[in-house]
């Protein structure tokens, strides 16, 4: 009999970040909406994020919908834990822009305890494109259902320097 000896048990790896993936449509609605935001048509607040790739250092680029609440300026992701998002941890900023006017920026990442009602504003505003990334959590849900939702969602408190 041929005994396999014992090893230790591995540690499992941790749970998959949530990230909701742009299908081909998507993909195109958000090419469209990155081009009329460079060309200066804000859809319904957007403006397009430049920020720096981790790994290859190129510029990348993609509409985002900016949200300003009690008196801060924030970024936040509907679909998750998205390459943009990765890259803003890294680069620590980016640039916005629509249309001409570009603004550089600095961004720090808010921990999930403060996310919940900068949820809920997100989600009052532009619930109407983005509720089918949040679970079923809406603008409505209680507070507990919005830290629930707060981990899959990064936020980060943007301060521009012009």
């Amino acid at each position: 009999m041929n005994a396999q000896p014992a090893t230790p048990a591995e540690p499992s790896a941790p749970a998959p970040k949530h990230y909701v993936q742009a299908g081909p449509i998507a993909r195109r609605f958000n090419v469209l909406v990155g081009r009329m935001a460079r060309h200066g048509i804000s859809l319904g607040g957007a403006a397009e994020l430049s920020v720096r790739g981790r790994t290859s250092g190129q510029l990348q680029r993609i509409p985002v919908n900016p949200l300003e609440h009690g008196g801060a300026r924030y970024l936040v992701s509907a679909r998750g834990h998205s390459q943009w998002v990765r890259n803003m941890r890294a680069a620590g900023g980016g640039e916005l822009r629509v249309g001409r006017r570009v603004r550089t920026f600095t961004a720090v990442e808010l921990p999930d305890a403060e996310k919940a009602d900068l949820l809920r504003v997100y989600l009052e505003r532009w619930g109407w494109e983005v509720n089918a990334f949040f679970k079923g959590v809406t603008a409505k849900s209680s507070e507990a259902e919005l830290l629930a939702a707060a981990p899959d969602h990064p936020v980060f408190r943007i301060t521009l320097s012009d």
